[in-house]
């Protein structure tokens, strides 16, 4: 299969491996900072390929993760209206809030619905006039301009019962926020592919004069991500920080000019709680005032409520790349898929759950 299968080709992941620990002198700690590659590293068991000098930190990258649980919440409360019908991805129905899940409160007769794409939820709202229909729009600069797309095709359709409540997150100042961390670990980044794909690499231009650290923009498979990480250890032992495109035949160094154009449009940047981690300046996306009749906290005004929590869960240091899911006393055994403490157990893209399944 054309640009798969030669990219898990295992002559060239044994090569990459090989150049790698030939480049090797020191220790070095390379984050990833999506969790597409956090589940293709822990799926291939590419640390355990790499000399121990090599260590891999797993950052925020997964959205549902990071979603915050005021925000879930308030999606519990709007999914048990009996006017509305809350749609969202599959990933997001068994994140905890405070107290329970989307899939507990469905289970008690809420009227939500797993989705695989926006555009169904914009065909809900045609189908059921009757009902408000609200989307949970999670993501990062990947996602955003698909749920703009489908707030596009609301309004063509003059669909005044179609809403979105966002969750939408932005990959450059979370990187800025985790090297300026006094207790950052991180010698250097793998750049996530399909984030640069819409973004382009500029603002990573930026961040890797600013603080000194080399950023390779990677791909999803065995070669990228050993590419990505031989080609950040290539300028950590060489003394050198740029940005570095080792995913050439997905990143054009503009990206998306015109899934940028409709994110500029219809979003703006704001402070965004990341779960685990707290408030990052700047660091999400919401809906400008001209797009708010499509704003579920416009129809629907929450009254935030005190969060519980788990003060035993260490999900934010792990993000941080402060610790490893292994650190975690709870990892495996109070903690586990079926009855997850923090949110990186539940998805797929979660670090924890990568490493539960596959280690």
């Amino acid at each position: 299969m054309k640009y798969v299968d030669e990219y898990r080709n295992n002559e060239q992941v044994q090569a990459l491996v090989r150049a790698i620990r030939k480049a090797t002198t020191q220790t070095w700690h390379i984050m990833e900072i999506c969790g597409g590659q956090t589940h293709a590293i822990a799926r291939y068991r590419l640390e355990e390929m790499l000399p121990e000098q090599v260590r891999l930190l797993h950052g925020p990258g997964c959205p549902v993760c990071v979603t915050p649980v005021t925000l879930i919440d308030q999606a519990l409360e709007l999914a048990k209206r009996p006017d509305v019908i809350l749609a969202s991805f599959g990933d997001m129905m068994r994140v905890p809030g405070t107290r329970e899940d989307l899939l507990q409160v469905k289970a008690h007769g809420a009227d939500v619905r797993m989705l695989y794409s926006p555009l169904d939820a914009v065909r809900l709202a045609e189908t059921n006039p009757g009902k408000e229909v609200v989307f949970f729009a999670i993501g990062f600069e990947t996602t955003a301009p698909v749920h703009m797309m489908a707030l596009k095709e609301a309004q063509r359709k003059k669909l005044s019962n179609f809403s979105l409540l966002t969750s939408l997150f932005t990959v450059p100042p979370a990187i800025d926020a985790i090297l300026s961390d006094p207790e950052s670990k991180v010698d250097g980044f793998l750049t996530a592919g399909h984030v640069c794909a819409i973004t382009g690499n500029s603002a990573y231009h930026q961040l890797a004069e600013k603080y000194k650290t080399p950023m390779v923009v990677t791909g999803f498979e065995p070669v990228d991500l050993l590419l990505g990480i031989y080609r950040c250890l290539l300028q950590l032992e060489n003394g050198s920080y740029f940005v570095e495109n080792a995913y050439r035949r997905a990143v054009p160094e503009e990206g998306n000019p015109a899934a940028r154009a409709l994110m500029d449009e219809t979003l703006e940047p704001c402070d965004q709680e990341w779960r685990g981690i707290g408030i990052i300046p700047g660091s999400g996306l919401q809906l400008k005032k001209t797009y708010a009749i499509y704003s579920s906290r416009e129809k629907f005004p929450f009254l935030p409520r005190e969060t519980e929590i788990s003060s035993e869960c260490i999900a934010g240091n792990i993000m941080r790349g402060v610790s490893q899911p292994s650190d975690c006393p709870f990892f495996g055994k109070a903690c586990s898929p079926e009855r997850p403490m923090g949110a990186p157990m539940v998805s797929s893209e979660g670090v924890c759950a990568a490493y539960y399944k596959y280690s």
